[in-house]
């Protein structure tokens, strides 16, 4: 290999399209796995669709496009073997799959739109009369050749992780692409994504070399973070050397604790606190539009503090300064980090912040939300009151969006989360409950929708959630003393999505002239209920006769199918709840009886999610 060649070092800006058009790189061994999760991607989504927005209104045209505000992704590091040309992946395969991901879901979306924008060559190309993904990895390729082929991918037990993250990240993106891009706009987004966003491609001829870039790029240097440069602004405001000594050491031991809990949580905390107890302004949705406060403390809450302290804050003396941060700055870290325990613990004092880890909003709304009526003066049950109403509500809202098919990623619903964190920021109980049912009322989507309600691959985590919620409540109303985690993420054997019906459309000719007709019914809300793994494949495939002997000794929510459930719990009915809801035995199982289960199920709906519950003590 030429010697010069081989210590040469290139980087420049690129394109998407430049970058991954025709071209063919594969995944060095040590990058393999991908690890995005969910709020890594749902960011992306958020940060790529809001950016686009800032530019783009109806009427531009398409070369208009050039000159919208470009977006900054980060580096690609490629190293390239000088003889035979062939480039590998060292650093920023995390964002090239993602990159790839988010180009299959547009592929698709464009494919039903009325206007056609060629984005496969990004893809998926031919080299040397051979098909190939652009970037290759023999592991995945199953998995994205029917993610682009159908969008679904059926998983396997012997999948690894990396095919788990990569369907789940495939299915947020889905979740949080946002209805504003609607058929007119994709066009416009998709040309903007693949020339707008800029990337900083460093190639190297040599792995020594490239390696080296890597470890540059990972370990060297140590930046102030925004932390630590809002502590030294805070320090600076405090005079008195004793008070000031007293802040720093209140500061490590906050912001300690918050690390416990992840590296960036004090980033997540600040942005939180600020917007949701001093935020007031948000930018407008139309084109040109400058960041407000929401935004602002997005991308540099120590800057923002700065610029806002005396006027949102109140703060201006040094006294002032050292009493509010010796005070509320520990006060909402306590309630902060109590909010992610009860997130990821069932805690049956704040049960709806376990409900909305599941199905909540994007971090950025929900966190701020969750903190807005808290107040500093409050005492612990009212405070666990507040918390949990607030996220009853995100719940309610999310529920109900979904079961209409409608998305609620950030861009969608910001400015409706942004107004209802002003509505109810440092309200009394009283008047956070009023605030929460006159929000809920005003809703537009409602409990109708259960009856379009069908199970398809882009929302089965959906129905997962919202069968888990109805089996444990109907199991709670009966006595028994069973939670959501007994079902969504039980200890023991997980819990699967049952059918009623076998998939044998033949079995059920009787009332079906076509297959799809049978499937969709199949699908639907109504015939589905929650059985243990394993439990489900055993007799999946049996009619339903058969299977109703085994419903009798599952869960509640199953056990009603079978008529002798009624004559072995005749206080079953005795129950007021069990009489409003409507529930009846069903000795076989057709469509008029899915349509009775169907309406059993928008029942059980209006009283898990009654707003009488923002009425309780």
């Amino acid at each position: 290999m030429n010697q010069k060649l081989k210590n040469r070092i290139e980087a420049k800006d690129t394109s998407i399209n430049a970058l991954l058009k025709d071209q063919k790189f594969t995944i060095d061994y040590f990058q393999r796995e991908y690890r995005w999760q969910e709020k890594h991607i749902k960011l992306l989504i958020e940060d790529l669709t809001t950016t686009f927005l800032k530019s783009y209104k109806q009427g531009d045209k398409r070369s208009e496009v050039a000159n919208y505000q470009s977006y900054y992704l980060g580096p690609v590091v490629f190293s390239v073997n000088a003889e035979n040309g062939k480039k590998s992946i060292i650093d920023g395969q995390q964002r090239i799959t993602s990159i790839t991901l988010l180009l299959i879901y547009l592929n698709h979306l464009i494919e039903e739109s009325s206007q056609k924008v060629n984005i496969s060559e990004l893809i998926f190309s031919e080299k040397y009369g051979e098909k190939s993904f652009n970037m290759s990895d023999e592991s995945r390729e199953s998995c994205l050749k029917a993610l682009f082929e159908t969008g679904i991918y059926e998983r396997e037990e012997s999948d690894d992780e990396t095919i788990g993250n990569i369907i789940e990240r495939y299915e947020n993106i889905d979740e949080s692409f946002p209805e504003e891009i609607d058929d007119a706009a994709l066009p416009f987004f998709i040309d903007w994504f693949v020339e707008n966003v800029v990337i900083v491609e460093i190639t190297a001829y040599s792995d020594e070399n490239a390696y080296t870039i890597f470890e540059t790029m990972n370990d060297r240097g140590l930046n102030l973070t925004p932390t630590e440069m809002l502590k030294g602004y805070i320090l600076s405001k405090i005079t008195d050397k004793k008070q000031r000594t007293e802040i720093n050491e209140i500061w490590k031991e906050q912001i300690q604790l918050l690390h416990e809990y992840g590296e960036n949580f004090d980033n997540n905390f600040f942005q939180a606190w600020f917007r949701g107890k001093y935020a007031v302004s948000i930018r407008p949705g139309k084109a040109g539009s400058e960041n407000q406060d929401f935004e602002l403390i997005g991308s540099r809450f120590h800057s923002w503090f700065k610029d806002n302290h005396k006027e949102l804050f109140d703060l201006t003396t040094s006294d002032e300064f050292y009493t509010f941060f010796k005070n509320q700055f520990p006060f909402f870290v306590k309630w902060y980090l109590a909010c992610y325990s009860a997130q990821w613990k069932f805690d049956k004092s704040l049960p709806h912040l376990r409900y909305i880890y599941t199905w909540g909003i994007a971090e950025s709304l929900q966190e701020p939300l969750l903190l807005a009526s808290v107040n500093y003066r409050d005492d612990d049950q009212t405070i666990k009151l507040k918390l949990d109403f607030v996220a009853r509500y995100i719940e309610i809202f999310t529920v109900r969006r979904s079961v209409n098919s409608r998305k609620f990623g950030q861009t969608t619903i910001k400015y409706t989360m942004f107004n209802v964190v002003k509505l109810i920021r440092n309200n009394s109980r009283e008047k956070l409950s009023k605030n929460l049912v006159k929000e809920v009322n005003q809703i537009p989507e409602t409990w109708q929708g259960v009856h379009n309600l069908v199970l398809n691959q882009m929302n089965k985590r959906f129905i997962k959630h919202f069968l888990s919620r109805i089996s444990s409540y109907i199991d709670n109303v009966v006595g028994k003393n069973t939670i959501y985690d007994t079902y969504h993420n039980p200890d023991g054997k997980h819990f699967e999505i049952e059918h009623i019906w076998a998939n044998k459309f033949k079995e059920h000719r009787d009332e079906f002239d076509q297959e799809n007709e049978f499937s969709g019914w199949r699908n639907s809300i109504g015939a589905l209920i929650l059985l243990p793994q394993g439990t489900n494949q055993s007799f999946n495939s049996d009619k339903y006769p058969s299977k109703l002997e085994h419903y009798i000794k599952e869960n509640t929510y199953a056990q009603t199918l079978h008529p002798n459930y009624y004559v072995k719990n005749p206080n079953f009915l005795k129950s007021e709840i069990i009489k409003e809801l409507g529930f009846k035995p069903h000795p076989e199982f057709k469509k008029l009886d899915i349509d009775n289960r169907i309406e059993l199920v928008k029942n059980i709906c209006e009283h898990i999610w009654s707003s009488d519950y923002f009425l309780t003590d």
